[in-house]
């Protein structure tokens, strides 16, 4: 991938066997995850999109070998506005805070999100005192967790809180705990999923176990009640890889409840995404270097399905 002067970026790559005869406008969606299928067509349509040095139509069909070459045109960075949103603040102080994520919140901006995020209402609340490491989008943020995930996250004010959590983090010294119910019931109440993850081949907006490509990836799991039919769980993490506990548990046939992107729909619940909460994160405080622990309780939807359960 190469910037030009004006900001866009070009991005060259050679068509697979499994790219032969499918259209090119889905191709380059599939290549590149983060865009919209629409506006990859509008890219062909303004010839940002050439197939062996030419200008090609939306159905046109990929050969393999064909050499795709992408323009992606630069755009203007939206302005990020502090919201006065409503926080579960589990913890403040003047270096960091520990944030109860609610589901269907996304934590940072992104293309589509740009207002109603996490992000949004850090900055209102801290007044715009967040570490800015990670750039205007992403402000305090040192790990994030799915939309749909609910629970536990540290947010950072200042940059030395930022760089010491972050090294804990690429250290797997940070405690993170799960609690999820996911699909069937297990011989073994516990165990360890081992498996590396990386994009999936098939699906470039998915991830999956690749051994080949993946990057090393530890789960523990500890079945804590079993149902008919399904099992709620607890999940510790070693490492911390995209959708890794829902990535993790789908490979060993246990895929979670909800999730309709790894598992399958199920109507009986009427759930909006994966039943997953992320309920206990501990890590040491990067000023007082004590080792700090909280716990953020089951949201009313999960607790109200362990009930039905």
């Amino acid at each position: 991938m190469a910037e030009t002067e004006n900001g866009s970026r070009e991005v060259s790559f050679e068509a697979s066997l499994e790219n032969d005869d499918c259209r090119i406008d889905r191709v380059v969606t599939d290549w590149f995850s983060e865009l919209s299928r629409s506006y990859i067509q509008k890219m062909i349509k303004e010839e940002n999109v050439l197939v062996n040095g030419k200008a090609v139509k939306s159905n046109y069909r990929v050969r393999e070998g064909d050499l795709i070459r992408c323009t992606i045109p630069a755009c203007a960075e939206p302005e990020i506005v502090p919201e006065d949103i409503p926080l579960d603040i589990l913890y403040e102080d003047e270096e960091l805070l520990v944030v109860n994520k609610p589901k269907n919140m996304v934590v940072h901006p992104s293309a589509g999100h740009y207002s109603h995020t996490l992000v949004n209402g850090l900055l209102f609340h801290c007044k715009g005192q967040l570490s800015g490491i990670n750039g205007v989008f992403r402000p305090g943020i040192v790990h994030r967790i799915d939309k749909d995930t609910t629970g536990s996250l540290i947010v950072c004010k200042s940059e030395r809180a930022h760089k010491a959590i972050a090294e804990q983090l690429k250290e797997h010294s940070v405690v993170r705990r799960y609690r999820a119910i996911c699909y069937g019931n297990f011989d073994c109440l516990e165990g360890v999923v081992d498996a590396p993850i990386g994009r999936d081949i098939r699906d470039r907006k998915k991830m999956a176990v690749n051994e080949k490509n993946g990057k090393p990836a530890v789960t523990h799991y500890e079945v804590l009640k079993q149902f008919q039919g399904f099992s709620y769980i607890e999940c510790r993490l070693e490492t911390g890889r995209t959708h890794q506990i829902r990535v993790h548990m789908t490979s060993i046939g246990h895929p979670l409840l909800g999730d309709e992107v790894y598992g399958s729909r199920n109507g009986r619940f009427k759930l909006q995404g994966q039943c997953l909460h992320a309920m206990t994160i501990g890590f040491i405080h990067p000023v007082t270097n004590e080792y700090m622990e909280f716990e953020a309780p089951l949201p009313d939807y999960f607790s109200h399905l362990l009930e039905i359960l």
